[in-house]
């Protein structure tokens, strides 16, 4: 098992899906995403009733998030696994969110990054929320001062007519919101470009920010320093995700937790 030296693994891993009208958004992606880590960093399936869990948490909720962890514990001389469901129900405002809404962000330096697990220990994201002026979200930098990601999303700039964003290296969670952003905007022909990307460049882009609860999220400030307004291909990406994420459609026949479906978005 490999752990950054911020978190102890002893606390699990993670997944924060959104739930619409009842039901959980890309709940298919994000078991897969927690499947691999599970196998990855224990040695062990996710529970066969991860899914089931999911759904059930999700029933009756219009707006919500839902977080499932999985949490390896010591008993003795046997091993144990815990799953956990915590529901929160959100504004609906707060999915894909207009420019009103728009967040500022505040950077600080992470050595190596979060990594590409979702580790549950987020006590050093708790510790540079508390210190960001009121409002604002961790960005986090490597220590050559490459643009990561933010405390809850992906980073995108737009340079004109295209997208730059950080590239999953290992020092970034390979999330599912921007994997599919990255989709609309190639199928809106959109040029995206995965490279290193600076805090210079970022200070004169438009950004935005990509979660699966909140989707494409706009930035509007980041150490203080207003950036210019959100616009068009933001709102062609945005527009993409809420045709894909809030469209009625019944979730495929399930498949055993833990069982890979094929499908690139876990990864």
């Amino acid at each position: 098992m490999s752990a950054p030296p911020h978190a102890d693994p002893g606390w699990g891993v993670f997944e924060t899906m959104l739930v619409a009208a009842g039901r959980v958004v890309e709940l298919d992606a994000h078991l897969a995403r927690l499947s691999d880590s599970v196998a990855v960093l224990y040695d062990r399936a996710l529970p066969a009733e991860a899914r089931a869990l999911a759904r059930e948490r999700a029933t009756g909720i219009e707006h919500g998030k839902l977080r499932l962890t999985f949490a390896p514990s010591a008993n003795g001389a046997e091993a144990r696994v815990g799953l956990r469901t915590d529901v929160e129900e959100i504004e609906r405002e707060a999915v894909l969110p207009g420019p009103e809404r728009a967040v500022g962000l505040h950077s600080v330096t992470v050595v190596g990054g979060l990594g590409e697990h979702k580790w549950a220990d987020r006590r050093l994201l708790d510790r540079e929320a508390t210190s960001a002026p009121p409002g604002a979200l961790p960005l986090l930098l490597d220590a050559d001062g490459s643009v990561l990601e933010a405390s809850r999303g992906s980073v995108f700039a737009v340079f004109g007519q295209r997208l730059v964003t950080p590239p999953t290296d290992g020092r970034i969670l390979p999330s599912i919101a921007r994997h599919q952003a990255i989709e609309e905007a190639a199928a809106a022909g959109i040029e995206v470009r995965e490279r290193r990307l600076t805090m210079t460049e970022l200070r004169t882009a438009e950004v935005f920010l990509t979660g699966s609860v909140r989707g494409v999220e706009p930035v509007d400030a980041i150490d203080g320093s207003p950036l210019p307004p959100s616009g068009e291909l933001s709102a062609q990406v945005a527009a993409g995700l809420r045709a894909r994420w809030l469209r009625p459609a019944a979730e495929p026949v399930a498949a055993g937790a833990g069982e890979r479906r094929g499908d690139p978005l876990g990864r």
